[in-house]
């Protein structure tokens, strides 16, 4: 609940104009915001110390570009209004590519490719495609595409600050379903068993994850994906990607 009214506090902050711009005045400084909560992506390590594949990934293209990354942890639902205030310069948490995050946002070339999946209970209906989730309830974060993927396919969403609330709220029983990346799922399954979830179906779409930065930062994104280009040719991507996921997601 707090983390909730964190979020809605932050985001009309932002809006207000109530938070100072902190973003990265020192050129030798790339500020990255990131949720800190969503494995494998962007988590606490066993050390305390933030870590996960996208955080990898920032401060492989921090090195590139010779920049210190420094991160700065918001919720997922108010991190593209810290964005936007200039709390941090670019956004590394799976941002998915979409023709309206384009439209608002610069957004670098994909770091991230995988497969939309559809989640319910073990011992729930078979949800196998889109279709079939018209008329459920979903839980979903409700800024991201996931949650636009769910409710387009007419299904009830039950907002939720991320992907583990979602199966909780899937566990006992109050949602039907969630959708979400496969490699999120997957992760999560690795860690807590498949007894009580399943993946029962497809969504059909593939996603692409990349860095979002605001329109007015200048080259940034330019930058950005001449790094991600060399981390490409000289397999660092591939060898972070191997790390966390046992193979290739990078293309």
């Amino acid at each position: 609940m707090r983390r909730k009214l964190f979020a809605a506090v932050f985001a009309v902050a932002a809006a207000t104009g109530l938070l100072t711009a902190c973003g990265s005045s020192d050129p030798n400084v790339l500020k990255v915001g990131t949720e800190g909560t969503y494995a494998p992506f962007s988590f606490q390590g066993t050390d305390g110390k933030l870590t996960g594949y996208d955080v990898e990934v920032a401060r492989a293209v921090g090195d590139k570009l010779g920049k210190r990354v420094e991160f700065v942890q918001a919720p997922w639902d108010a991190i593209f209004a810290g964005l936007e205030s200039k709390r941090f310069d670019l956004v590394a948490n799976q941002v998915t590519v979409s023709p309206e995050r384009q439209q608002k946002y610069g957004i670098s070339q994909p770091y991230t490719v995988s497969q939309g999946v559809i989640v319910t209970r073990a011992d729930g209906a078979s949800l196998t495609t889109l279709a079939d989730l018209k008329g459920k309830t979903c839980a979903q974060s409700s800024t991201s595409n996931w949650s636009k993927v769910a409710s387009g396919a007419g299904c009830k969403v039950e907002a939720v600050e991320g992907f583990v609330q979602a199966v909780q709220l899937l566990k006992d029983g109050r949602v039907d379903a969630t959708v979400n990346d496969t490699l999120a799922v997957g992760a999560y399954t690795k860690q807590h068993g498949q007894g009580s979830v399943k993946v029962s179906g497809q969504t059909g779409e593939v996603s692409k994850q990349a860095f979002a930065a605001r329109k007015d930062s200048g080259a940034l994104i330019d930058d950005v994906n001449r790094a991600l280009d060399e981390l490409h040719a000289d397999g660092t991507l591939a060898k972070i990607s191997d790390k966390y996921f046992g193979t290739d997601v990078s293309k």
